[in-house]
């Protein structure tokens, strides 16, 4: 089994003493999120790798030396403000935790995500140029793979659109953006990866592969047969994850896991650190079923 942690929520944000509290106890309950009072339990005996997805790894450094299983991190690092970003801390520090995991890990197991992109008055092509740029620069010898998307038409943006006023016909913009960062990213030592998604403004130079293969999961695990995840087309190893929707602070416009941002704040408050589930407490009438894989 490989785990997800996680593309629901950033766990390793706000939710990392529950996680290592979960992985010392050896198990964790996640609840279906369209059958409430269904339960899967995840025993970490099972887990072959976990994935850690994070824009903030920072409260998570400290717990690093501790996790045993063999894992993969994928850090997002974007160009945007607080006015599309309200509660990200400065990209300063996030950069310097990145240098830090670099330091102890293969780095082939490590990934920049640069995503979502979009384009409008404020962040045009010009302006993820440059900030590209400066990334790259910023992290050369620490970071090997970037890989970049497209925002998504999710209901978050929709949401949002007022405050996005996004470009309306993006399209050639992309392919132009996609073939100065493949020159870019090479300057500094770099590749550049699709996630798989609007394949057809992928250029000569970037690697059109899932973010998670097979192949990487075989390396660091020595099993094969995962499968592949079903709720997506990604075409990416099939993953558990265990978060939860609605309960990150970072509060970012195009999320699509924020999908109702009214039930932030109240989730967030049910959010108990030694709980079995990260939001909330299991019921006398939930139904608790192993996951086997």
């Amino acid at each position: 089994m490989i785990l997800n942690v996680s593309g629901r929520c950033d766990i390793l944000a706000f939710y990392s003493e529950w996680f290592m509290k979960r992985y010392k106890e050896g198990f964790v309950d996640v609840k279906n999120p369209f059958v409430s009072n269904q339960i899967q339990r995840i025993l970490f005996s099972d887990v072959d790798l976990i994935v850690f997805c994070t824009k903030n790894p920072l409260p998570f450094l400290k717990y690093i030396d501790e996790i045993k299983h063999p894992y993969i991190f994928q850090i997002t690092l974007t160009p945007y403000h607080r006015d599309i970003e309200p509660n990200m801390p400065q990209k300063q520090l996030i950069i310097e935790g990145i240098k830090r995991i670099s330091s102890i890990m293969p780095k082939d197991y490590f990934f920049l995500r640069y995503d979502p992109i979009f384009f409008n008055e404020r962040y045009d092509l010009n302006y993820h140029i440059k900030a590209f740029e400066r990334i790259c620069t910023l992290l050369e010898g620490y970071i090997e793979h970037v890989i970049i998307s497209f925002l998504d038409d999710c209901k978050n943006v929709r949401n949002h659109y007022e405050e996005l006023k996004l470009c309306k016909d993006p399209f050639r913009s992309y392919h132009e953006l996609a073939s100065n960062f493949v020159k870019i990213a090479k300057l500094h030592g770099m590749s550049v990866q699709s996630c798989f998604e609007g394949i057809e403004y992928v250029v000569d130079g970037i690697l059109n592969v899932p973010c998670i293969t097979e192949e990487l999961a075989f390396k660091l695990t020595g099993k094969k047969g995962y499968g592949k995840w079903q709720a997506r087309s990604c075409g990416c190893v099939k993953m558990v994850d265990i978060g939860a929707y609605n309960c990150c602070d970072h509060r970012c416009l195009y999320c699509y896991a924020n999908f109702d941002e009214s039930r932030i704040e109240h989730n967030m408050t049910q959010h108990d650190e030694n709980s079995s589930l990260l939001i909330g407490h299991l019921k006398d009438h939930d139904i608790i079923k192993k996951r086997y894989r």
